[in-house]
Formats: structure tokens, C-alpha cells, sequence
């Protein structure tokens, strides 16, 4: 796998309660060092929950993974050292250290993730079309392979027409339960 050319998620560690404040700083570092061709998106993975406290619902944005951001990065030696080097960031998740690159997160986690979180990556629309081939490799289809019959982008699904019983049947998936062929 090329990490140099392609764009994947990584998780990065930083001080607890500092996640606003290390994704404002990398997205400044991102600018100043005119590194938007490696550095995309930073996300901090939020949900919104609905409290209710004395009889008053509440929305309250709570983060799924409190310490840690994710950035949509080309890995390169200067993308990886600005990334590192921001103040509050304590180091990649999936990296032995001793200079090692940090292994990416799978398409599948990141949409798990995004999905969640009401987004999306930015290649699907791009990537996945009406007409592709695709297998399934999460759920109750796993293992099974079809053609896209419809895609909603809105809901993050698709309709896939799979080989059941010798018969061409749609079902329903989630983007992140298939792989382009």
C-alpha cells in the first residue's frame, strides 16, 4: 500500500479536553506550512445526545472518543512531523514508535465512525456508482457480491442487487458494509 499518495484516516492521540484546541492548531500549522495537499480533514468524533433534566430536554454534544481526533492525511515525513509536533498532540494511534508510520484506520472503521457522526468521506460519491460491482464485507450478506442498483447519499445506503437463490434480489446496505471490485 502507497500511504505516500493516498489519503487515509488516522487517529491521533491528544490531551483530554484539548481537542478542540489541537485541531484549531493543525489546521493553522496545516496552513502556514501550506500543507493542504496532505493534510484534508481533522474531525473530532461527537454525537449529540438529548438529556432531559428537570423536565427540560437538553442537547448535549458528547465525544465518542474523548482524547483523540481523527485527520484525513497523505502520510509523508512532513505532514507525519507537523501532525506530531502540534501542541497537545501526544502521537499517533497504530504507530510502534521509533519513527515507525502509524497504520491508517480501514475504510470501513472511518465510515462506521463518519456514519455515526451523520458525515461521510468525501470519495464515496466519487467512488461508488449506480451500475459498479461491490462486495459485501460487513452483515448479514457478507461474503456475497452484487451490482449498485441505487445509492442514497443522504442515509449512507445503498441497494445492491445480489445472486439469492438464483434470483437477482435488492438489498439494503450501508456504505461501509462494501468494497468496490
Amino acid at each position: 500500500m502507497d500511504l505516500e499518495n493516498e489519503k487515509h484516516w488516522y487517529v491521533v492521540n491528544t490531551y483530554s479536553g484539548h481537542e478542540s484546541k489541537v485541531k484549531e492548531k493543525l489546521e493553522a500549522r496545516t496552513e502556514s506550512y501550506r500543507m493542504q495537499d496532505y493534510i484534508f480533514r481533522i474531525v473530532i468524533p461527537e454525537t449529540k445526545e438529548v438529556e432531559v433534566k428537570d423536565g427540560k430536554k437538553k442537547e448535549k454534544i458528547k465525544k465518542m472518543f474523548p482524547g483523540y481526533i481523527l485527520v484525513e492525511m497523505k502520510m509523508s515525513n512532513e505532514a507525519w512531523y507537523i501532525v506530531r509536533n502540534t501542541p497537545g498532540v501526544t502521537g499517533f494511534i497504530g504507530s510502534s514508535g521509533k519513527g515507525a508510520k502509524p497504520t491508517p484506520l480501514l475504510p470501513q472503521e472511518i465510515d462506521r465512525i463518519l456514519s455515526y457522526m451523520g458525515e461521510s468521506r468525501n470519495e464515496i460519491q466519487s467512488d461508488i456508482n449506480v451500475g459498479d460491482n461491490v462486495n459485501v464485507i460487513d452483515g448479514p450478506f457478507k461474503g456475497m457480491s452484487g451490482k449498485i442498483n441505487n445509492i442514497d447519499n443522504e442515509t449512507n445506503r445503498l441497494t445492491v442487487l445480489i445472486d439469492l437463490f438464483g434470483q437477482e434480489t435488492p438489498v439494503e446496505v450501508e456504505l461501509f458494509q462494501v468494497s468496490k471490485i
